[in-house]
């Protein structure tokens, strides 16, 4: 027979089992490219004494435990001391990164019954927490708040210096929060912040002429600024060759300021790129401005193209919609240069992983500058040139064939004379460049119309260039006399037709002349016969 106890001991036994855990979901997002992706944080707590958290964090994701401890007890709030377990959904997407601490930490407060949990679920909150329980900015606000509204959340709440770039997303409650504190008043429905709202269209348009560089800066060097308008109409790569201070890196920085103002459409698709890097400014909200990136030449192929293990946007992508600027091209590593071949064809860069891949956009104009030899005054019209017999043509051979075959123009600078840096004249400012530029590119918008991929003249295939690159008889023989005189090279053929066919549109003219040839012809100094001796 059994002892008379063991009902009693079975009975609370089930009295245990029976009793209700409590389990509470938040949510919060992971990055993807450029793309969100919303991420469940399931907490449940239950009987027992024991902390695990699941779901493939990262170790600055496991060390969240103890800035959220600190956290709840500095600002009179405590970890519940039972089993706590915390599964971060999807688990087979890697989580990586500190800003899931807000999320956790407001799933312990509402399964512990320390803060309602009715509204917990209607909100992606995302933040570092300080020790103290003060909120640190976040990378990747603005495509997290776009899924967010995709997915029909009813707000976001970030950290405050990420808030105007996340309120750039209409119709979506977003809070700015400076510490947990202000988190809980939102989830409480005792808001003591109110949400932030940011006139898109009217930021957007306050800013797109908002440029720190001028053309009229520039004394002189008006072939040059030739060149670059051409280059801007028709959205050519340039490359620059000239002596040291003969102003490269000057006229590079303004080219932005003669480019066609972004569209909307661009302006969120950069800003988009920028956020997951973590590059915007403090408290800044959209890029209205196309961007000017000019990295260091010990640039690393990684850091320029994008990548690592969890990927980032490199200097191409973060280039996108603007200009990358190369300033002293041979100097950069030759696999550097060559892993821009094939993003500069196809105008994005795809990362691959054993697990996933993404993309990264990468359409940007490439502007580079570089010395014509290691002492910098080859063709120089007054310092002597002291580099030996064929250093010169050794120091262009870091530049491989087809790199320079991705660029439609190069050009030499030579150094501006005393009588026009001492000029009073008034140059051309780049309104009115940028004025001539946009009437060029609307013409090859309604030529390129029917074209998938097609938007500019650069970017013509050979099918398209056969169609729409007509020349007469004029014209023709100037490219065949320059072929065989000038030492032109094969390669120089397709780009001398692009670019000649961008010197007419800024001109208004449907056909390409002779003068039209001549022109680009002038544009091609690296494929002279034996330019550099």
């Amino acid at each position: 027979m059994l002892p008379v106890f063991f009902p009693k001991l079975a009975s609370e036994a089930n009295i245990q089992v029976n009793q209700p855990a409590m389990l509470v979901k938040t949510y919060g997002s992971t990055i993807l490219g450029i793309d969100a992706i919303t991420i469940t944080v399931e907490v449940n707590i239950d009987k027992g004494v024991n902390f695990m958290l699941v779901g493939l964090p990262d170790s600055a994701v496991k060390e969240s435990h103890q800035r959220i401890e600190s956290a709840l007890k500095y600002n009179g709030y405590k970890l519940p001391g039972k089993k706590i377990v915390i599964n971060m959904a999807p688990a087979d997407l890697r989580k990586e990164g500190s800003a899931y601490d807000l999320p956790i930490a407001m799933g312990l407060l509402a399964a512990s019954e320390q803060i309602k949990k009715d509204h917990v679920g209607s909100f992606i909150v995302m933040g570092e927490l300080s020790l103290d329980g003060t909120l640190k900015p976040i990378k990747g606000a603005l495509p997290i708040a776009i899924q967010a509204r995709r997915e029909g959340f009813r707000g976001l709440i970030v950290p405050k210096g990420n808030v105007m770039e996340a309120a750039i997303v209409n119709d979506l409650e977003v809070y700015g929060a400076e510490g947990i504190k202000e988190v809980i008043s939102v989830l409480n429905d005792e808001s003591t912040i109110q949400p932030v709202k940011v006139n898109t269209r009217e930021a957007f348009f306050n800013g797109i002429r908002n440029y720190e560089f001028d053309f009229s800066d520039v004394k002189g060097q008006e072939n040059i600024k030739r060149a670059l308008e051409i280059s801007a109409a028709g959205s050519h790569n340039v490359l620059l060759i000239g002596p040291p201070g003969a102003g490269k890196t000057m006229l590079a920085r303004r080219l932005p300021s003669i480019l066609p103002p972004l569209h909307l459409q661009e302006a969120l698709e950069t800003t988009k790129i920028h956020s997951v890097a973590g590059k915007l400014r403090r408290r800044e909200g959209l890029i209205t401005v196309r961007p000017f990136r000019s990295p260091h030449h010990t640039i690393s192929d990684v850091a320029l193209v994008g990548g690592g293990s969890y990927p980032q946007p490199g200097e191409i992508s973060l280039a996108h919609n603007g200009v990358l600027f190369l300033d002293e091209l041979p100097e950069f590593k030759r696999t550097v240069l060559e892993v821009m071949r094939q993003p500069m064809e196809e105008r994005r860069v795809t990362i691959s992983r054993a697990r996933f891949s993404v993309d990264y956009p990468a359409s940007f104009m490439l502007i580079a500058s570089m010395n014509p030899c290691p002492c910098g005054f080859y063709n120089h019209p007054e310092k002597e040139c002291v580099c030996g017999s064929g250093v010169v043509q050794k120091y262009l051979n870091k530049i491989s064939g087809p790199l320079i075959d991705r660029i439609d123009i190069h050009i030499e600078v030579t150094p501006v004379p005393y009588k026009e840096l001492s000029s009073t004249r008034d140059s051309e400012r780049s309104h009115q460049v940028r004025e001539r530029v946009i009437n060029a590119r609307k013409v090859q918008e309604a030529r390129f119309s029917e074209q998938e991929g097609i938007y500019c003249n650069a970017h013509m295939s050979s099918r398209a260039l056969r169609q729409f690159c007509q020349t007469d008889a004029a014209g023709s023989a100037i490219l065949k006399n320059a072929m065989e005189k000038l030492g032109l090279s094969a390669r120089a053929y397709d780009r001398i037709l692009k670019v000649s066919r961008t010197i007419a549109d800024l001109e208004g003219e449907p056909n390409i002349k002779a003068h039209h040839m001549a022109e680009a012809i002038h544009f091609r100094s690296l494929d002279r016969k034996n330019w550099g001796g």
